[in-house]
Protein backbone atom coordinates (compact mmCIF):
# COMPACT_ATOMS: atom_id res chain seq x y z
CA UNK A 1 0.00 0.00 0.00
CA UNK A 2 1.18 3.32 -1.07
CA UNK A 3 1.55 6.10 1.37
CA UNK A 4 -0.73 8.80 0.09
CA UNK A 5 -3.65 6.32 -0.15
CA UNK A 6 -3.91 7.17 3.53
CA UNK A 7 -4.77 10.50 2.49
CA UNK A 8 -8.91 9.92 2.18
CA UNK A 9 -8.47 8.59 5.59
CA UNK A 10 -6.98 11.58 7.47
CA UNK A 11 -9.42 13.76 5.35
CA UNK A 12 -12.51 11.60 6.26
CA UNK A 13 -11.54 11.89 9.55
CA UNK A 14 -10.92 15.64 9.46
CA UNK A 15 -14.13 16.21 7.91
CA UNK A 16 -16.13 13.54 10.52
CA UNK A 17 -14.25 15.64 13.29
CA UNK A 18 -15.58 18.91 11.98
CA UNK A 19 -18.76 17.99 11.53
CA UNK A 20 -19.72 16.82 14.96
CA UNK A 21 -17.69 19.99 16.54
CA UNK A 22 -20.35 22.42 14.34
CA UNK A 23 -23.52 19.81 14.87
CA UNK A 24 -22.30 20.09 18.57
CA UNK A 25 -22.72 23.85 18.57
CA UNK A 26 -25.91 23.97 16.12
CA UNK A 27 -27.61 21.09 17.51
CA UNK A 28 -27.68 21.54 20.73
CA UNK A 29 -30.09 25.00 21.24
CA UNK A 30 -32.64 22.87 18.30
CA UNK A 31 -32.39 19.80 20.97
CA UNK A 32 -33.47 22.19 24.03
CA UNK A 33 -36.39 23.34 22.21
CA UNK A 34 -37.64 20.51 21.04
CA UNK A 35 -37.47 18.91 24.83
CA UNK A 36 -39.30 21.79 26.17
CA UNK A 37 -41.67 23.01 23.58
CA UNK A 38 -44.78 22.92 23.48
CA UNK A 39 -45.66 24.07 19.90
CA UNK A 40 -48.40 22.34 18.48
CA UNK A 41 -45.82 21.83 15.15
CA UNK A 42 -43.46 20.30 17.50
CA UNK A 43 -43.67 16.99 15.16
CA UNK A 44 -43.31 18.52 11.75
CA UNK A 45 -39.78 19.74 13.69
CA UNK A 46 -38.96 16.63 14.38
CA UNK A 47 -39.75 14.89 11.37
CA UNK A 48 -37.78 17.52 9.39
CA UNK A 49 -34.92 16.61 11.69
CA UNK A 50 -35.25 13.01 11.03
CA UNK A 51 -35.60 12.75 7.26
CA UNK A 52 -31.89 12.46 6.61
CA UNK A 53 -32.35 9.18 8.76
CA UNK A 54 -34.59 7.72 6.28
CA UNK A 55 -34.11 9.78 2.68
CA UNK A 56 -31.58 8.00 0.47
CA UNK A 57 -28.62 9.62 0.58
CA UNK A 58 -28.44 10.34 -3.34
CA UNK A 59 -31.22 12.25 -3.06
CA UNK A 60 -30.41 14.16 -0.12
CA UNK A 61 -26.90 14.81 -2.49
CA UNK A 62 -28.61 15.85 -5.08
CA UNK A 63 -31.02 18.25 -3.90
CA UNK A 64 -28.04 19.60 -1.93
CA UNK A 65 -25.79 19.80 -5.05
CA UNK A 66 -28.68 22.44 -6.78
CA UNK A 67 -29.35 24.27 -3.20
CA UNK A 68 -25.33 24.30 -2.94
CA UNK A 69 -24.23 25.07 -6.91
CA UNK A 70 -23.17 28.86 -8.11
CA UNK A 71 -26.41 28.72 -9.98
CA UNK A 72 -28.57 28.55 -6.94
CA UNK A 73 -29.54 31.64 -4.93
CA UNK A 74 -27.92 30.05 -1.63
CA UNK A 75 -24.86 29.09 -3.94
CA UNK A 76 -24.71 32.29 -5.63
CA UNK A 77 -24.52 33.86 -2.50
CA UNK A 78 -21.66 32.16 -1.03
CA UNK A 79 -19.82 32.77 -4.04
CA UNK A 80 -20.44 36.40 -3.85
CA UNK A 81 -19.10 36.93 -0.57
CA UNK A 82 -16.64 34.07 -0.41
CA UNK A 83 -15.41 33.51 -4.02
CA UNK A 84 -15.27 29.92 -3.61
CA UNK A 85 -17.87 27.47 -4.61
CA UNK A 86 -19.78 25.48 -1.73
CA UNK A 87 -19.40 22.17 -4.97
CA UNK A 88 -16.46 20.39 -5.05
CA UNK A 89 -15.21 21.82 -1.84
CA UNK A 90 -13.81 20.88 1.63
CA UNK A 91 -16.36 23.38 2.66
CA UNK A 92 -19.32 22.15 0.51
CA UNK A 93 -18.90 18.52 2.72
CA UNK A 94 -19.06 19.93 6.02
CA UNK A 95 -22.28 21.75 5.17
CA UNK A 96 -23.58 18.31 3.69
CA UNK A 97 -22.27 16.31 6.22
CA UNK A 98 -23.97 18.44 9.02
CA UNK A 99 -26.98 18.49 7.02
CA UNK A 100 -26.95 14.01 6.72
CA UNK A 101 -26.03 13.82 10.73
CA UNK A 102 -28.52 16.14 11.98
CA UNK A 103 -29.89 13.50 13.46
CA UNK A 104 -27.36 12.14 14.98
CA UNK A 105 -26.34 14.91 16.88
CA UNK A 106 -30.00 16.29 17.78
CA UNK A 107 -31.89 13.23 18.88
CA UNK A 108 -29.16 11.85 21.40
CA UNK A 109 -29.24 15.23 23.14
CA UNK A 110 -33.16 15.53 22.75
CA UNK A 111 -33.51 12.45 24.90
CA UNK A 112 -31.02 13.60 27.22
CA UNK A 113 -32.28 16.52 28.02
CA UNK A 114 -36.06 15.28 28.41
CA UNK A 115 -34.35 12.63 30.45
CA UNK A 116 -33.74 15.15 33.22
CA UNK A 117 -37.21 16.30 33.71
CA UNK A 118 -37.65 20.12 35.20
CA UNK A 119 -37.26 19.15 38.48
CA UNK A 120 -33.66 20.47 38.72
CA UNK A 121 -34.23 23.16 37.03
CA UNK A 122 -37.11 24.50 39.13
CA UNK A 123 -34.95 23.75 42.14
CA UNK A 124 -32.07 25.51 40.68
CA UNK A 125 -34.75 28.35 39.55
CA UNK A 126 -35.49 28.67 43.25
CA UNK A 127 -31.87 29.27 43.81
CA UNK A 128 -32.18 31.95 41.81
CA UNK A 129 -29.86 30.85 38.63
CA UNK A 130 -30.50 32.40 35.81
CA UNK A 131 -30.99 30.63 32.73
CA UNK A 132 -27.83 30.17 31.58
CA UNK A 133 -26.15 28.85 35.47
CA UNK A 134 -29.25 26.30 34.88
CA UNK A 135 -28.12 25.51 31.89
CA UNK A 136 -24.35 24.78 31.81
CA UNK A 137 -24.09 23.97 35.98
CA UNK A 138 -27.28 21.62 35.94
CA UNK A 139 -28.38 20.59 32.70
CA UNK A 140 -24.75 19.89 30.45
CA UNK A 141 -23.56 18.26 33.46
CA UNK A 142 -26.58 15.99 34.09
CA UNK A 143 -26.44 15.21 30.25
CA UNK A 144 -22.99 14.78 29.36
CA UNK A 145 -23.58 11.70 28.30
CA UNK A 146 -25.97 12.47 26.05
CA UNK A 147 -23.55 15.09 24.45
CA UNK A 148 -20.87 12.19 24.73
CA UNK A 149 -23.26 10.25 22.58
CA UNK A 150 -24.25 12.57 20.12
CA UNK A 151 -20.36 13.16 18.80
CA UNK A 152 -19.49 9.98 18.88
CA UNK A 153 -22.63 8.71 16.78
CA UNK A 154 -22.36 11.88 14.25
CA UNK A 155 -18.35 11.20 13.46
CA UNK A 156 -18.87 7.41 13.07
CA UNK A 157 -21.95 8.36 11.02
CA UNK A 158 -19.80 11.04 9.22
CA UNK A 159 -17.04 8.36 8.83
CA UNK A 160 -19.37 6.08 6.45
CA UNK A 161 -21.00 8.87 3.93
CA UNK A 162 -20.65 7.68 0.12
CA UNK A 163 -23.78 8.68 -1.81
CA UNK A 164 -24.68 12.49 -0.20
CA UNK A 165 -20.40 13.37 -0.57
CA UNK A 166 -20.09 11.58 -3.62
CA UNK A 167 -22.78 14.12 -5.12
CA UNK A 168 -21.87 17.20 -3.30
CA UNK A 169 -17.90 17.37 -3.19
CA UNK A 170 -16.84 14.51 -6.52
CA UNK A 171 -13.34 12.77 -5.91
CA UNK A 172 -10.70 15.47 -6.06
CA UNK A 173 -7.80 14.36 -4.45
CA UNK A 174 -6.73 16.02 -0.91
CA UNK A 175 -10.06 18.24 -0.67
CA UNK A 176 -12.84 15.66 -1.52
CA UNK A 177 -11.67 12.38 -2.13
CA UNK A 178 -12.79 10.77 1.13
CA UNK A 179 -12.28 7.04 2.56
CA UNK A 180 -15.03 5.49 1.42
CA UNK A 181 -14.93 7.13 -2.22
CA UNK A 182 -11.80 5.78 -2.02
CA UNK A 183 -12.58 2.80 -1.31
CA UNK A 184 -14.94 1.99 -4.08
CA UNK A 185 -12.68 3.41 -6.44
CA UNK A 186 -9.70 0.73 -5.92
CA UNK A 187 -12.57 -1.97 -5.58
CA UNK A 188 -13.77 -0.16 -9.47
CA UNK A 189 -10.34 -0.34 -10.32
CA UNK A 190 -9.37 -3.97 -8.43
CA UNK A 191 -6.80 -2.82 -6.36
CA UNK A 192 -8.18 -5.61 -3.57
CA UNK A 193 -5.71 -5.06 -1.76
CA UNK A 194 -5.79 -1.34 -1.28
CA UNK A 195 -9.12 -1.48 -0.76
CA UNK A 196 -8.62 -4.05 2.56
CA UNK A 197 -6.71 -2.08 3.78
CA UNK A 198 -9.13 1.07 4.18
CA UNK A 199 -12.13 -1.06 4.53
CA UNK A 200 -10.30 -2.64 7.64
CA UNK A 201 -9.39 0.34 9.19
CA UNK A 202 -13.09 1.78 9.09
CA UNK A 203 -14.31 -1.57 9.99
CA UNK A 204 -12.13 -1.36 13.37
CA UNK A 205 -12.70 1.90 13.82
CA UNK A 206 -16.90 1.58 13.51
CA UNK A 207 -16.95 -0.71 15.73
CA UNK A 208 -14.64 0.44 18.59
CA UNK A 209 -16.79 3.79 18.43
CA UNK A 210 -19.88 1.44 18.41
CA UNK A 211 -18.61 -0.49 21.47
CA UNK A 212 -17.81 2.60 23.40
CA UNK A 213 -21.60 3.76 23.07
CA UNK A 214 -22.97 0.88 23.74
CA UNK A 215 -20.90 0.90 27.04
CA UNK A 216 -21.57 4.08 28.07
CA UNK A 217 -25.36 3.96 27.41
CA UNK A 218 -25.19 0.05 29.62
CA UNK A 219 -23.39 1.61 32.80
CA UNK A 220 -24.80 5.46 32.47
CA UNK A 221 -27.61 5.93 31.00
CA UNK A 222 -28.81 9.34 29.32
CA UNK A 223 -29.68 11.86 31.90
CA UNK A 224 -27.75 10.85 34.43
CA UNK A 225 -24.86 12.92 35.95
Amino acid sequence: MQVQDLGPLWLTLHLAATTALVLLAVGTPLAWWLAHTKHPFKPVFEAVTALPLVLPPTVLGFYLLLLFSPNSAFGGWWLQITDTTLTFSFTGLVLASVIYSFPFTVQPLQSAFEAIGRGPLEVAATLRAGFWDRFFCVAVPMAKRGFLTAAILTFAHTLGEFGVVLMVGGNIPGQTRVVSIAIYEHVETLQYAQAHVLAGILLVLSFTILLIVYGLNRYAPLGRA
